[in-house]
Order: C-alpha cells, then structure tokens, then sequence
C-alpha cells in the first residue's frame, strides 16, 4: 500500500470537513484520549528529559544536516528558569540554500499523490511517536500549560497541518495536466496538444514564533512541500527544541519514502545575531512564511520581494461590550479568554469597550464602572487558586513581558485606573515558574496611545466610549490601524449586531457574537474557522484558504500540433 492510500481515509474527512466546515479531528481532543495515554505521556517526557543537558555540558541535538560550522542553543524554561542545556548545529547558509534547492528536482517530479503521502505520513509520524515528546518541549521554550501544550501546539496544529493539505491539493488538482485543443483558421482546423506542469516556486524560509512555535509552522511547511518546494525552518532562539524535533521528524520520512531530506533544513540563530533579515534578503529565497512580532512582520512584508511573503503578526483585538442576555455569564466568559496561557495567543482580547450610559441586561443598565469592576473580579477569582491558574494562565514566556506588565501598570496608575494589579503566583509543580496574573486597567478612549498597539501578555483595557455606535467605531477603527485577527461583540439588539457585522468585516477580523459557555472565546477550529483575512496590519495571510498554497507554485504549458492520425476524420 503507498503513503497516499495508507491515509486515504483521514485524508478524506480532512476534505469533507473543509468542504462543509463542520467539526471534526482524527485526534482525541485530550490528552487522557489518546490511546495508552500514562504510557504515551511518561515515554514523552522521559524522551524531552534526555535532550536536556548542563551549561557546563550540554547535550547536542542529533540532527545531521548540511553545512555545519558550529553550535548554538540558548533556550530557557519558563516552568524551572534553568536552561536547557541544548546546543544545535549551526549552518552556513549559503550551503543550506545550496542542499534544499538540489533537493526540489526528484520531490517535484513526484505525482500529488505521492507528495500528499508522504506528508501525512509525517503527520502520522508526529502524532503517533512524538506527540507528548513535543509538548514537553513546547511546555519548557514557549511556556504552555501541559493540555494547550498537548491541544493547540500538538493536535489542533496537525489539524493544521492536514488543512493546509487539503487546500494544495485542491489547489494543484485545478490545473489538468494535459488538453486538446482544437480551432479552425479559415480553411484549415488546428489540434494542438498541451502539457501543463506545475512547477514550485523553490525554496521557502519558515519562521516559527516564540509563544506557539508549531501553530503556524506546521501547515506553513506542509503548503510549501505539497506544493514541490523545499523549506528552511528558522525557529525563535527562545523555542528552537519543538522545531528541531518536527525537522528530524520530516527529514526522516522524507528519507524513508525514497527523497532528499534536505527539502527540510533547520537554520537557527541567536538572540544576539539574528539571521532572519539574511534569509528573508537572500537571492534563493522564494517564499517566506513569518510568524511573530509586528516590527519584524512589518519589514518582512517590506523587504521579501521578490520572494512572496506571507505573515501573521497581531493586532489589537477587541470587545464590544453593548447590552446582554446574562452579564454574569458573559464576565466569566471574558475572564476565561482575558487569562487563557497568560493572554500570549494572537487571538486574545485586549480592548474591551464600553457605551459610558452603561451595559443593557434584562436586570437593567450596568453603568461602566461596575461592570469593569465585575470583570476584575471575575478575573481575580480565576487566578487566585495557584492549582487553577496553572492551568488557565500557565507561564510567562519571556522576562520582556513581565517588565511590559510593570511599565503598562506605571501608565495605568498615572493616567487612569487599575483595576488587577499582576502579581506571580506560585506554581504548583514548577516553583520558580516565571508567573504572572493579569493586569487589567480602566482607560478613556484619549488614552489611545496607550492601548492602540498590541501590548503582548496578559493586559487589557475597559475603554470608555460615548454610547454603543462610538464604541463600534473606537474598536472597528483599532482593528483597521493596528491590526485585528478576532473581535467579540455582545449585544441584544439585531440591528446593532447587523451593523456590528458589516464595520467589522469591512475592518478585516473575524467576528464572535454574543458566546458564553465553556468554549473560549478565541478558539479557532481547523476545518471550519479561518484564522487571519489578510485584510488589516495582522498579516496577508490566512489559515487556511486557497490563496495560503496557489501562489506557492506556477503552471508552464508546452504545446504541439497533435499526431496526423489523431486528427483523422
């Protein structure tokens, strides 16, 4: 049986399941789902505990791959403030560049079907060997809880994974591979017989980010190698230890299924000489894939021509908060997205805004300054049981976002009102967890300096507007200057929430009305919910549709007049 027919079957609820949107995973949506689940997650863990190494001696990450001329590692866990003690190869890029480009020829050539194989195999690689093994690592560089670890950064992202292949497939399976033609010239009739070939773009650079390294990365590299390209995987120094890992993994199979494993290469760097402008700047590089920081997604988006850029950045993502059905049950539900991992997710709220006359609810109007009080308490109550905030909030990636939280807190106290002081807290299994609970600030809409950037971690702002129209407008026009990948409204009134709709389409961000309940509000589902339009500052891009994968290879035609015999009458 070939790879293709061995995942056929998963393969095809993938395509129903895009093709319909309805909910749907191969995967157990829990850890303690997965088939043997104690033996899977104690075998994980014991494989992440062997990567780690001593700062006096550190342990090399075995993966073999051209050009090496040194070693690099810096990571620090989140969870113990230790280092990891892994060094990885460092490579020239120059020779990087020079393996994945004689790599695409043999990889191109291969049918659809086989390309799709051979890369669900990987899926099923992961899945089924490294799934805990990975979470571990995600856990210990980007600082998730152990079921987000297990959930976003493991499962949903092979989700992903798969959707992204669904897509360049459909996307390749558009283009028929050959045609006959046939016009008449005036007296004469010519038959020609085309060829049409799809052929890759070449290499593609890969950016994982810091917060979620798999997330993006994963269907990034999968649309790009459906497509007959090569990828060069460059992690965040902070989070090198999930790519290095999932780069084995893809090298490995490619191997195995009879092609060059340098169609997948790791380029890592340092904090101190980073070499993301080089590889977005070099002449080979014919795709980027960025995740990450607005500043750099900028100028990634300024400078990858000629190569095509797709990216992912953030924004400021919004509330409206105009009248509701059930407000207590609406604060928890903004409480519950306000503190999921800390607020480190691109799709976490940060603005939340007010009409100043207050909150309809059957009950009566709340005025404003209650209802941002009720929040913070519904906060509060979330995190002060250090065994349920290590769940919910997790830890604090990088010491960059501690000193934001105190520098936002300064500005709060100065210019408006703080409602939640942050504070750590003390984590049950890992006590020099670097931690922190949610600073929550009460500003006016003058502040705009303020809370008009995304302010990465967990801060938000309860912005007072003039009434519920000036609230749309205050937050539809966050998302078109500074970017927005998702916005929640709350209102009970149709034509609001119609009006609502169209600002918040126009500006570009996916919309969530009116939801409580256990489901966090910023949840994104593969198969059923595109992530990012591509439409304001977040990023061009979005996960998953066909524009992500039909720019990643172009079609060329042959042409010749048709045998004589063929063209007899």
């Amino acid at each position: 049986m070939n790879l293709f027919d061995k995942h056929r079957t998963r393969f095809e609820g993938a395509q129903a399941a895009c093709r319909e949107r309805f909910c749907w995973s191969p995967f157990p949506d829990m850890p303690a789902k997965y088939p043997d689940s104690a033996q899977a997650q104690a075998q994980g863990q014991a494989r992440f505990q062997a990567y780690l190494g001593q700062p006096s001696a550190p342990q090399r990450f075995a993966l073999v791959q051209p050009g090496q001329v040194g070693e690099l590692g810096e990571e620090v866990s989140p969870c113990t403030r230790q280092p990891l003690g892994i060094l990885y190869p460092k490579a020239d890029i120059d020779t990087l560049f020079d393996a994945a480009t004689s790599a695409i020829g043999g990889w191109a050539a291969a049918s659809i079907d086989t390309r799709i194989g051979v890369l669900m195999e990987v899926v099923d690689v992961v899945y089924r060997e490294h799934l805990f093994e990975i979470a571990q690592s995600v856990m210990h560089t980007a600082g998730q809880s152990a079921n987000m670890a297990y959930a976003g950064s493991g499962v949903n992202a092979l989700d992903r994974a798969i959707e992204a292949l669904v897509y360049a497939d459909k996307a390749m399976r558009a283009v028929v591979p050959n045609a006959r033609w046939e016009r008449q010239f005036g007296p004469s009739k010519i038959v020609l017989d085309k060829t049409y070939r799809l052929v890759p773009r070449g290499v593609a650079v890969c950016f994982s980010c810091a917060s979620f390294p798999t997330w993006n990365a994963w269907p990034s590299m999968m649309a790009s190698l459906a497509t007959g390209n090569a990828v060069i995987v460059k992690p965040h120094p902070a989070t090198v230890l999930p790519m290095a890992i999932s780069v084995r993994v893809f090298r490995q199979v490619l191997s195995a299924a009879g092609f060059d494993p340098n169609l997948v290469t790791l380029a890592v760097d340092s904090s101190n000489e980073p070499i993301g402008k080089l590889l977005v700047k070099h002449p080979r590089t014919a795709i980027v894939d960025f995740t990450g920081s607005v500043q750099f997604g900028q100028w990634v988006e300024r400078n990858a021509h000629p190569a095509l850029c797709f990216t992912e950045t953030a924004g400021c993502n919004t509330v409206v908060l105009e009248s509701c059905h059930d407000l207590d049950a609406t604060l928890r539900s903004l409480a519950t997205t306000l503190c999921m991992f800390s607020a480190q997710m691109c799709t976490s709220p940060q603005n939340i805004y007010l009409p100043r006359q207050g909150v309809h609810t059957p009950q009566g109007t709340v005025p404003p300054d209650e209802v941002a009080r009720r929040l913070a308490d519904a906060v509060a109550a979330l995190t002060s049981d250090p065994k349920k905030a290590a769940m919910i909030l997790a830890t604090i990636q990088s010491d960059q976002t501690l000193a934001l939280l105190q520098q936002m807190q300064t500005a709060g106290e100065q210019r408006g009102q703080v409602l939640l002081q942050p504070r750590p807290y003390a984590h049950p299994e890992f006590p020099a967890a670097r931690t922190s609970t949610p600073l929550m600030l009460q500003v006016g809409k003058t502040e705009r300096d303020l809370y008009g950037e995304e302010r990465f971690g967990p801060i938000s702002f309860m912005i007072t507007c003039e009434d519920g129209p000036d609230a749309l407008h205050q937050a539809t026009t966050d998302v078109k200057q500074f970017g927005g990948l998702t916005a929640f409204l709350y209102s009970t009134d149709e034509a609001f929430i119609a009006q609502a709709e169209a600002a918040y389409s126009q500006a570009g961000a996916q919309l969530t009305t009116n939801l409580t309940g256990a489901m966090p509000l910023n949840f994104a589902a593969a198969y059923s919910d595109y992530h990012v339009t591509g439409l304001n500052p977040a990023g061009n891009a979005s996960l998953t549709d066909l524009a992500f994968v039909a720019s990643r290879f172009r079609i060329t035609q042959s042409r010749r007049p048709a045998p004589v015999a063929a063209t007899a009458s």
